[in-house]
């Protein structure tokens, strides 16, 4: 293997590709240009800084160090006060926080892309979605998070989908809040029970089958544990442009747990993130450097089965938040994975090796080699196929935002602990973050579903009320009438007790009397 500084300058590959990497500004330094699997020259292989908010793409089978080029990445960017985000799916890049161990193969390698390799650790940030794992929870409230990503998350068809959408329009026309998912789960249930059956009607086009559908579907995704990725206090994706008092970029990594028992959650969850950054950052242009560089790890869970509206709006959120500084990473296994109006967007490519095994992997080599421009190298597949550990075919955009030269390239190692680290530590940065006292707790406020059920109760008070109210009503009619029949008795017995008692009916009883008395005694006067 050659090291000899100036060594194959005259090489057509040296020629072609040596120009293409040559930058002003600030770059990030990637590795050492290859001629062959054993030949490396001295020619450096950059990408500029200011270029990383064209977005990128990081490829390459299981075990070829996409990983290790995302942390070599991260610790460059961190350097140069660019906060970074990423998703830590095998747990291997809570690495950055601590700096990495010397070994014999370590030097050899850094001495051979005349790398001057120094073990530093780097600022991160650890988060959790939902606090399930080690770090700060991530939440987001059911009504920011919204029905488009939430349908992708449920499996729904189009017109489930749409359907979702009006859940949503009907709950903030009637002033409940969505917050978590015993919330949605509140709305749709009264949708269908027959005290919401107007409010139903009123939406047009959702039935009540499809509403069943959807209440299922939530219930399904709530005994999976989702209901933990939803509430209060929502995150606030600007906590991720930080940076430390020396000047670095704070990287900011969030743990994904059970990933495969829950895919589709934590990639449209990293959706949302990119999503709310977009929505709350202002227009910058082209700025001299990102101020955050976002690194989508297993990025073919987001773009899996997902319908064309969601489509839609990836392409177009990825293509508007450049002019926010903030570029986007995909990494995943193949760039076939990612469609083509995403793919088109990225403008630097880091291609790892992938494996043509099967016929399907020999179409996706071949529609890889065919998105790159043209090469030095006579077959590129075959390079590609051909790549070791740690190797990838490059191509970034240079300043002026053309297409660098296809570069074979050896990579730099990591600086920091190329494994994970230490678990008290994360632990320790956990609890000592600003970030933690202001997300850790869980905050339950009234929603949805308390609106929900107290009008259910008020609704029951009020049928109970109305209730009493026609029983006192017909008891009162019955005693009236009761009242009624018994009126002529007593109005007859009134007139003989009135008569009776009169001064006039006394006399005549007085004057009776004695007549009576006179006739029995034959008394009185003649």
């Amino acid at each position: 293997m050659s090291e000899t500084p100036g060594a194959h300058a005259d090489s057509p590959v040296v020629q072609q590709v040596a120009p293409g990497y040559s930058f002003e500004g600030t770059a990030l330094e990637l590795g050492g240009l290859m001629l062959d699997a054993e030949t490396l020259t001295d020619t450096r292989i950059r990408i500029p800084l200011a270029m990383l908010n064209r977005h990128g793409l990081v490829a390459g089978a299981t075990g070829t160090g996409k990983t290790k080029t995302l942390q070599l990445l991260a610790e460059q960017l961190s350097s140069n006060g660019v906060p970074v985000f990423a998703a830590d799916v095998k747990g291997d890049l809570s690495g950055l926080a601590t700096p990495g161990e010397p070994s014999d193969k370590l030097s050899a390698r850094t001495a051979s892309v005349g790398q001057q390799w120094e073990a530093r650790g780097f600022p991160v940030e650890f988060y959790a979605l939902g606090g399930q794992g080690t770090g700060i929870p991530l939440r987001v409230t059911m009504s920011a998070f919204g029905p488009t990503l939430l349908s992708k998350v449920l499996g729904l068809n189009d017109t489930q989908e749409s359907s979702l959408g009006l859940v949503f329009h009907y709950a903030d026309k009637a002033g409940l809040p969505l917050l978590d998912l015993a919330d949605l789960r509140a709305v749709v249930a009264h949708l269908t029970s027959d005290e919401g059956k107007a409010d139903l009607k009123d939406l047009g086009g959702l039935s009540a089958a499809t509403a069943g559908v959807i209440l299922r579907e939530l219930i399904g995704f709530q005994d999976q544990g989702a209901d933990a990725f939803f509430g209060e206090p929502e995150f606030e994706s600007a906590d991720l442009l930080q940076t430390t008092p020396d000047g670095r970029g704070l990287i900011s990594l969030v743990e994904l747990p059970r990933l495969q028992d829950r895919p589709a959650v934590f990639s449209t969850f990293l959706m949302w993130l990119l999503a709310d950054l977009f929505h709350d950052l202002p227009e910058v242009g082209d700025a001299d450097q990102p101020k955050l560089v976002f690194f989508f790890d297993e990025a073919h869970l987001l773009f899996r089965d997902a319908s064309k509206a969601f489509l839609d709006q990836v392409a177009q959120t990825v293509r508007l938040i450049r002019s926010k500084a903030v570029g986007v990473f995909f990494v995943t296994q193949s760039p076939t994975d990612v469609p083509d109006e995403v793919l088109a967007q990225l403008g630097s490519r880091v291609q790892h090796q992938l494996r043509a095994h099967t016929p399907n992997d020999a179409k996706a080599l071949r529609a890889t080699v065919d998105t790159y421009p043209s090469s030095a190298y006579d077959d590129l597949g075959e390079v590609i196929t051909s790549l070791g550990i740690g190797e990838a075919i490059v191509t970034v955009m240079n300043e002026r935002g053309a297409p660098t030269p296809v570069a074979w390239t050896r990579l730099r190692a990591p600086e920091s602990l190329m494994d994970p680290s230490d678990p008290a530590l994360m632990e320790s940065t956990v609890t000592s973050s600003p970030r933690h006292a202001k997300y850790a707790k869980s905050v339950d406020r009234e929603s949805a579903r308390e609106l929900l059920a107290a009008k259910l109760e008020a609704g029951a008070a009020k049928e109970a009320e109305d209730a009493a109210a026609t029983d006192a009503a017909t008891a009162k009619a019955s005693e009236a009438k009761a009242r009624a029949k018994r009126s002529p008795a007593k109005k007859d017995g009134s007139i003989v007790r009135d008569v009776v008692e009169s001064s006039a009916f006394k006399d005549v009883l007085r004057t009776a009397a004695r007549e009576v008395v006179r006739g029995l005694f034959k008394t009185g006067r003649r």
